[in-house]
């Protein structure tokens, strides 16, 4: 299974235009950028999940070909309305060569995305239906899509969990999206390979309106899932940081107990770029004994991911 990490960034990508606060003006610096998640998952078939505005910039980033099924998480735009930029497929191909691209999605995401992209459905789009629980059907490769809460207005939202078979046995990787809770979870969601897990902020806010998941409280989920590697996707700039004056900006959140070492001492500093993350998230990763490999995922990071017999040689 190969996993390509199309976007890595929350609904405005970064750094935000016009914005100077802190992780915008750090990222510029480091010359960095976060366009809206997504994900390419390569088994048997090509598998894209999300399909969110920077469709078209990944697609060429990745010189990514038509996918053989899109698996929509929900109906928030970031996630879905890129779908008409895959028309390009259709465009170069001859008529007769052409059949619709499979969109999985559940009945209450379909109705938001039914209202944008309409006339794309039967010509572009062949809709079909994600029952959580219950295996995609139409697909070789084995993808569940497994119930998440993300508050009120993407109340059809879902997770999905990949498993495929490779030469030494299998390969299973779970992908969160967005979600703030999971009303039950299913034992499909541990002991995976790979875990893609959304951590919007690094600490947990004061008021988490958006319903998103923050590194803060992904911990819980990391340690009760026990995966072999998390890689963090979804990361924003909402978080305030310290001495900023673009804390007053309407889309800084203040931490709501910051986290800090379980031994004492003053709380970890919220990171800013890429190299930020990535040492900070080590940090807590060791100093909490977090099970399996915890990375912070980047823009066209190509990930090959393990099997259950690998799984097995490192215990």
């Amino acid at each position: 299974m190969k996993v390509t990490f199309l976007g890595t960034g929350a609904a405005w990508r970064l750094p935000e235009h016009s914005c100077d606060c802190a992780v915008c003006a750090k990222m510029r610096l480091s010359g960095e950028q976060r366009l809206r998640t997504s994900l390419l998952v390569e088994t048997a078939e090509r598998l894209l999940i999300d399909c969110g505005p920077d469709i078209q910039l990944q697609m060429k980033q990745a010189n990514m070909v038509k996918p053989d099924a899109v698996l929509i998480t929900h109906e928030h735009g970031d996630h879905f309305l890129g779908l008409d930029d895959l028309l390009v497929y259709k465009r170069s191909l001859p008529t007769d060569h052409w059949k619709p691209i499979p969109v999985y999605a559940t009945t209450t995401a379909w109705r938001g995305i039914e209202a944008r992209f309409g006339y794309l459905i039967g010509s572009l789009l062949e809709p079909r239906v994600a029952v959580p629980g219950t295996a995609l059907e139409g697909l070789e490769t084995s993808v569940t899509p497994f119930e998440t809460f993300h508050g009120p207005s993407a109340a059809g939202s879902v997770g999905y969990v990949i498993t495929s078979s490779t030469e030494t046995g299998k390969a299973k990787l779970v992908y969160t999206s967005d979600f703030i809770d999971i009303p039950e979870e299913p034992e499909i969601l541990r002991e995976a390979n790979i875990l893609v897990m959304q951590s919007h902020w690094f600490n947990e806010p004061e008021f988490n309106r958006p319903f998103h998941m923050s590194f803060q409280k992904a911990m819980d989920f990391i340690h009760r899932w026990r995966c072999d590697a998390s890689y963090l996707v979804h990361i924003s700039d909402g978080e305030a940081i310290p001495d900023d004056l673009a804390n007053s900006y309407m889309k800084k959140s203040k931490p709501q107990k910051p986290l800090a070492p379980p031994a004492g001492g003053s709380p970890y500093a919220p990171p800013r770029d890429q190299s930020e993350w990535q040492e900070r998230v080590a940090e807590v990763a060791r100093d909490f004994n977090l099970p399996g490999d915890v990375l912070v995922a980047y823009d066209g990071l190509v990930v090959e991911v393990g099997s259950d017999d690998e799984r097995r040689e490192k215990e």
